[in-house]
Parts: C-alpha cells; sequence; structure tokens
C-alpha cells in the first residue's frame, strides 16, 4: 500500500459529474454537415457556453466542456497523440444495442509521446476562461492510460517495438505521465481519467476474451494500476485526480457487468487518485462492498447512483437510503454523489433529452445539500 491520502488534494466538492453531456443541437448539424474546421469551432465554441450556462444554472460548481468537440469520449484524446492513429475497422464495439458505434480502431504507428500542441489542452483552456473562481472549477475528462492497451488488437501494433508487450506499457505510462504535466502548465487542477476498463475486467466474458488474446485479466488489473500511478504520482501537489469507471455506455446500453471486487484493491490502495467516480446505478455493479477497502483519509467516492441511461428520476429517499447503506463500509464524509456516467460517451447521446439531463444534474445537487449540507 502507498501513501494515498493528500489534504491538498480533496475533491473540490461533493456534487459532481463524469463530464459528457448532450450535445448541443448547432453542434450536431455542423458536424452532420462536415462545416470547415474554423467553423465548426466557433460554433463548438458557442456550444461549449451553452453548457456552461446550463451547468451553472443546476447548481453544479464542477464545469465541463460537455466533451462537446469530441466523437467518443476516448478516441479522439487517443488519436492526438504521437504514434497512434485511428484507422477504418471491421467492426463495432460489443455494445448490447442494435446500434453500432462507428467501425474505427486505434493502431500503434510509431513511438508513443503526448504532443505539446495536443488539441485537448486548448479545448480546457477554452473551458477554463469561461469558469470564474466564483462559479467553481473546471475539469476536463481525458481516457486513462489503459484505454490506449486494452483497445488495441495485437494485429493493429503495426510499429514492431511495441510488440514487446512491457516496453508499450512503460511507454503508454511516460505518455500519460507527460500529458498529466502539460495539463497541470495549461492551468488545469482538477483532471480526471477515465479508465473504465477496470470494471470490464470483473466481468467473465471479458476476462475470458483477454484470455483468448492471450492476457491475464488479473495480471491486467496490476498493470493497469501501475500505468496509472506512474502517470500521476509526480503530479503536484495541488493537482486533484479523478477517476471513473463504468461498464460502457452508447446510446444507453451497456458492454459489461460485475463487481468492483477484483479491482477495488488496486485502484484505491494501489494508486493516489483522489476521487472515484463509481458506477452504481444498476445491479451490474455488483454490491457497495468493496468500499470497505478504500483507506480512510481524504479520498472520496462519488456514488454514481442516479443513472443517465434513462430519464426515469431517482427519488430523494431511495437516495438517501442508498447512502445510508454505504456509509456501513465507509466513512459518509468519504463520500459524494455524481451521475453513473456521463450523458453522451459518444456524440449520439443517450436516449434522454435535455430536460432529463437537467433535471438529474439538479438532483445530484439537491442530494449533496440535503445529506452533507454543501455541494
Amino acid at each position: 500500500m502507498i501513501d494515498t491520502n493528500t489534504p491538498k488534494r480533496r475533491a473540490p466538492h461533493r456534487a459532481d459529474h463524469v463530464g459528457s453531456l448532450l450535445r448541443p443541437a448547432a453542434i450536431q448539424a455542423a458536424r452532420n454537415a462536415h462545416v470547415p474546421a474554423a467553423e465548426l469551432t466557433a460554433i463548438e465554441d458557442a456550444g461549449i457556453r451553452e453548457l456552461v450556462d446550463l451547468q451553472r444554472a443546476t447548481g453544479l460548481k464542477v464545469f465541463t466542456d460537455g466533451e462537446a468537440r469530441r466523437a467518443f469520449w476516448h478516441y479522439d484524446f487517443m488519436g492526438m497523440l504521437t504514434g497512434l492513429d485511428m484507422k477504418a475497422a471491421t467492426k463495432s464495439l460489443d455494445f448490447k444495442t442494435e446500434h453500432k458505434t462507428p467501425p474505427i480502431e486505434p493502431h500503434l504507428t510509431g513511438p508513443l509521446d503526448f504532443p505539446a500542441d495536443h488539441p485537448m489542452l486548448r479545448h480546457f483552456t477554452y473551458l477554463q476562461g469561461l469558469v470564474s473562481p466564483a462559479d467553481g472549477v473546471a475539469k476536463i475528462s481525458i481516457p486513462g492510460p489503459s484505454a490506449c492497451h486494452f483497445r488495441m488488437e495485437p494485429e493493429n501494433i503495426d510499429y514492431a517495438p511495441y510488440r514487446d508487450p512491457d516496453l508499450m506499457v512503460q511507454d503508454i505510462a511516460k505518455t500519460y505521465k507527460k500529458a498529466v504535466q502539460a495539463f497541470y502548465d495549461a492551468g488545469c487542477r482538477y483532471l480526471q481519467l477515465d479508465d473504465i476498463f477496470f470494471a470490464y475486467l470483473s466481468d467473465p466474458k471479458q476476462r475470458e476474451m483477454r484470455r483468448a488474446k492471450g492476457q491475464d485479466p488479473d495480471k491486467l488489473v496490476d498493470t493497469y494500476a501501475w500505468m496509472l500511478e506512474e502517470a500521476i504520482k509526480d503530479r503536484p501537489e495541488d493537482m486533484v485526480i479523478g477517476m471513473h469507471m463504468c461498464r460502457g455506455n452508447f446510446r444507453s446500453s451497456h458492454v459489461a457487468e460485475g463487481g468492483y471486487d477484483l479491482a477495488a484493491d488496486a485502484i484505491f490502495n494501489r494508486t493516489s487518485v483522489d476521487v472515484y467516480f463509481m458506477e452504481y446505478d444498476t445491479e451490474r455493479a455488483g454490491g457497495l462492498e468493496p468500499l470497505k477497502l478504500l483507506p480512510k483519509g481524504h479520498k472520496r467516492v462519488m456514488a454514481g447512483f442516479i443513472t443517465t441511461k434513462t430519464g426515469t428520476l431517482e427519488s430523494p429517499d431511495w437516495l438517501k437510503a442508498k447512502f445510508d447503506e454505504a456509509s456501513k463500509y465507509v466513512d459518509l464524509d468519504q463520500l459524494g454523489i455524481a451521475p453513473q456516467c456521463g450523458f453522451a460517451s459518444t456524440e449520439h447521446g443517450n436516449a434522454i433529452t435535455v430536460d432529463d439531463e437537467k433535471r438529474k444534474l439538479e438532483l445530484v445537487v439537491s442530494t449533496a445539500q440535503a445529506i452533507w449540507g454543501e455541494s
């Protein structure tokens, strides 16, 4: 176990959200029309201002750009890395829906690196310019380092040195370490890494798929924890790191199921992550018992009891009962609340309305105020 608690890195607020929001109609229309890049950027800028206003209106004090410039929660960031390219594929991701994700896959084409001009640095600074200290804090979500490994098919490793799995893992960690520092230098003090594949690796089907690729799923949990900690361990003391885990989110569907039992010790005690966004909206996520492994101190779990997959609004009494149950395993002071996932992990969005989204975010804030007297 490492020393994982630093007082300066406590979660800034009790009420939070994973990051993605339904794309404004103007952005969707511009993307569908394939408008020129400069015109698209201007439309995205205006749409993000709308999304910041939406978050402010709900009472949230943590602001994101809604991932409004992205098509996927992870592929856009990955494709902007040096040495990793997104290419056409023959298959889509395995979501439990009749809808199909666009058939693209990452390829390793050269030495991995985080470029100094990675576009998402500018995405963050634009957001930060819209959020005053009186409003709260600006946060950006990026895929965690495990995404570059989990999504990489062995036959797509075109750069021969990375057929050595140890070298590939080491270079992913180095690339992310550079990314963390670059976001800090850009002014980011709250960075979220979406490392969802810790949760996937509890699913029996996903575990068998890994074995078929010659990978040990239990060792992957250890490897992913090592990569994550390598990336964040040397960050400045005033930089808060969040981590989101879920089982897939595309048009209100999912991929995996299974509890956090196999990953809890690794994520809680072998990483210095400060804030954990944990999906808990259905039985697919398992029980709350793994929360007992959270070390006492300043780490916080943002319990995802509120779903983004449907517009049905959860009852305040039901939410209070869920937090009463969670407090049997972890101190209530180390809990907060956020929806279980984003509202639009891809540009297509979940099967909900903007009004549903707003009411869900308002419920996050009101629940935090009711339980802790703060948001």
